[in-house]
């Protein structure tokens, strides 16, 4: 592979403008593509096979209903201090302004709060509904503008008004916040680069790569149902991962330039080398988030496979166009300085940039078991971290959806928001109404129930919806144990009421989606260590290596996941990353953090342990190697991992909740693992190892392939090159 990298890098110097033209030329056609067909999200997050999800279908088949799909707003009402929505002057003033929004062509009807019977015991507050014409996603901006001014005029008046519903409110998949992330990552990119010139390329390029992406996920919206939150994961690794990959092919570019090599030379070198290990580590990423299909959740597996295509285009970008930008700006990229060419000055200057590894080297133990008790005490809260999914309660008191929500839990309490849904199935004969009885009453004992109400019976006469409103939200833990408790007595009430009875509705479907990701969670886990410990083996042809990079991984999970946990779900330093209520972690939100830390993870191992290897195979000195690759690969791995961290950092600025979660998640991952892991741990323990960490049985050296990700077949042959060429320079005379 390094050979074949070698060959494309001089290609593409050699053909620097053909490539850069064929390359934008090509995300100019796919933006066209995109836009012309349409941007078509679904936020479908079902998951075909789960118990509420057979009932729920059996229940559309019994209760079908034309407004399924259609966008849906309820404009939320509370009456001024000492006043009622029941009042005369009351329901004029509600009325005319209900005519006002009905009069919106986009809006299919309106049902007032007199008609919904929605007024609080007090008769304080109530709601209309408003469902519109068009899915919740296609509803216009100058609906919403239209229904913004109505709800101004009553609160002029005197009242809250509020809105709520997805005829009104869409996640916000990009923020503005995101580019201070990338302003930040430029500031680091120059200080690592040495100007901002050469700090500029590696996000021009991360662009380019990520916008091909990003286009093709849309384009894709056309034929597969992707939802809208898989663009946030998306753009978040193809910006992150494509900013670092044109970084480690520019560092080993300007170290080639050091080393004497011409200009074009260099660029292949890079290429071959470093762009070998960038391949190697996009292709582990790629992997890990092509893997989240076995977990057998379809919006899951629509996630994985857009951030996987975001980060093969930053590969192909990386090996294809930064070759070509680096032949393109000549010299204006330049070789490190160095400071002096005296052998004992050099030495000294080595040693003063390599403080970190002599010190981790020097107190090797220390740096381990600090490392260790760090990450392992951060992991605490991860033993009692809960899952599930967020609301719009959990948003800013200054986002009129969560002020909605408030007074909703005001007026009908928490269980509002996570009503559960019994369908009933009776045999149709002259008992079955009186057996319905019986389930209803008894389930009103349950606890944790507030109210029940009336069965509803369908067309076929054997199939009934009960409504049962528990006392806490749908994330409560109390919820879910009522859920459990009905389809536990299930098979009890089917055997003496002779009815059949199953559990669904949002509150339960999003229960199961939440228990199902919690049951496949080990399952992947296991599935990324084994793949993490094979594909390290075949990188360094080690054993100890492999086993120290999966402990190293799974520490850095453990205390990223209770990270989030101690914040997310706990509520410290809430105002410091802008939370404004405790929530439950999301659910699918372990699983995203294992497979995309994984992927990062390997990426720091592997440019770290690749120069500590390379060292060993020259020198044969453990210690020497540590520090080589410390010094040759430490300030590289700690430009990467910051600037991983300026770029989440830039989404955990950003409004919606759930992207606000990754970007946490994904910022002190990439924290946790670059600065704890890989620079502490890592080299402390390959100095406890010594020799014994490139131990490798040799049948199984001759077994297995070897991926070269070093690229030591190119530089061999290089070398080869050079000492031809000065031989034949040398003879030259004597001819």
């Amino acid at each position: 592979m390094a050979k074949i990298l070698y060959r494309l890098g001089f290609w593409s110097a050699k053909n620097r403008l053909k490539v850069l033209l064929g390359s934008i030329t090509l995300l100019v056609a796919a933006a066209i593509v995109a836009l012309s067909m349409g941007i078509h999200f679904g936020e479908e997050t079902s998951i075909p096979g789960l118990a509420s999800q057979k009932t729920l279908e059996v229940m559309e088949k019994e209760f079908p209903n034309p407004q399924n799909g259609l966008g849906k707003t309820q404009l939320v009402l509370k009456a001024p201090d000492n006043e009622t929505l029941s009042s005369e002057a009351a329901q004029r003033l509600i009325i005319s302004k209900l005519k006002e929004v009905e009069a919106d062509p986009e809006v299919a009807s309106v049902v007032s709060p007199y008609d919904n019977h929605s007024l609080n015991a007090d008769s304080t507050i109530g709601y209309a509904a408003i469902t519109y014409k068009v899915p919740g996603d296609e509803v216009t901006q100058e609906s919403k503008d239209s229904l913004d001014q109505i709800t101004e005029k009553l609160r002029d008046d005197g009242w809250q008004a509020e809105l709520i519903g997805d005829g009104y409110v869409k996640m916000a998949t990009s923020s503005p916040t995101e580019g201070l992330g990338v302003l930040l990552a430029l500031v680091i990119l120059a200080v690592a680069l040495g100007s901002i010139l050469t700090g500029v390329l590696p996000i021009v390029t991360a662009a380019l790569g990520l916008g091909f992406g990003i286009m093709l996920i849309i384009i894709g919206t056309s034929f597969l149902d992707i939802p809208s939150f898989a663009l946030s994961l998306a753009g978040m690794l193809g910006l992150a991962v494509g900013i670092d990959y044109a970084l480690f092919i520019i560092a080993r570019y300007r170290q080639q330039l050091a080393e004497g090599y011409e200009r074009r030379e260099a660029i292949a070198i890079a290429n071959g080398t470093a762009g070998s290990a960038v391949v190697f580590a996009g292709v582990t990423v790629i992997i890990a988030l092509v893997g989240f299909s076995f977990v057998g959740v379809p919006f899951l597996t629509a996630m994985g496979m857009a951030g996987a295509l975001c980060v093969f285009t930053a590969i192909v970008t990386s090996i294809v166009v930064v070759p070509a930008i680096l032949e393109l700006l000549g010299g204006r990229i330049k070789a490190p300085i160095k400071r002096s060419k005296s052998t004992g000055s050099k030495q000294k200057n080595t040693d003063r940039g390599n403080v970190w590894g002599r010190f981790v080297t020097g107190q090797p133990l220390v740096a381990v078991v600090l490392g260790v008790a760090l990450l392992a005490t951060i992991a605490l809260p991860f033993f009692h971290m809960e899952t599930g999914l967020g609301s719009d309660g959990h948003k800013s008191p200054d986002k009129t959806e969560r002020r909605a929500y408030d007074l909703l839990s005001e007026a009908y309490g928490e269980g509002y928001h996570g009503p559960l849904v019994i369908l009933a199935e009776t045999d149709g004969g002259k008992e079955a109404a009186a057996n319905l009885n019986k389930v209803i009453e008894e389930v009103k004992a349950y606890p944790n129930v507030v109210m029940v109400n009336p069965a509803v019976t369908g067309p076929s006469g054997k199939i009934s919806l009960i409504t049962v409103m528990p006392a806490t939200g749908p994330n409560d833990s109390e919820t879910v144990d009522l859920v459990h408790l009905i389809r536990n007595k299930a098979p009890g009430i089917e055997q003496q009421d002779h009815v059949k009875i199953g559990v669904t509705g949002s509150t339960a479907v999003n229960i199961d989606i939440t228990q199902k990701l919690n049951q496949a969670l080990p399952k992947f886990c296991m599935i990324i260590v084994g793949l993490a410990f094979v594909l390290l083996m075949l990188v360094f042809r080690s054993i100890l290596v492999p086993i120290k990079a999966v402990l190293g991984f799974i520490l850095s999970l453990g205390a990223t996941l209770g990270f989030v946990t101690y914040v997310v779900q706990d509520g410290h330093f809430q105002n410091l990353f802008g939370f404004y209520a405790e929530a439950p972690v999301f659910n699918f939100l372990p699983i995203i953090v294992v497979g995309v830390l994984f992927g990062l993870a390997m990426d720091y191992e592997v440019f770290l342990v690749s120069r500590m290897r390379e060292e060993f195979k020259r020198s044969g000195n453990a210690k020497k190697s540590v520090l080589a690759g410390m010094r040759h690969s430490g300030g590289v791995v700690t430009a990467a991992g910051l600037i991983m961290v300026a770029v989440f950092t830039g989404f955990v600025l950003a409004e919606e909740p759930m992207v606000k979660v990754m970007g946490l998640a994904l910022a002190f991952g990439v924290l946790f693992d670059a600065f704890i892991v890989r620079m502490l741990i890592v080299p402390g323990l390959m100095t406890l190892l010594g020799k014994s960490a490139w131990y490798f049985p040799k049948w199984l050296d001759r077994l297995l392939p070897n991926l070269d990700v070093e690229g030591e077949g190119v530089m061999e042959a290089v070398e080869k090159k050079r000492l031809e060429s000065n031989i034949r320079f040398l003879a030259k005379p004597s001819e």
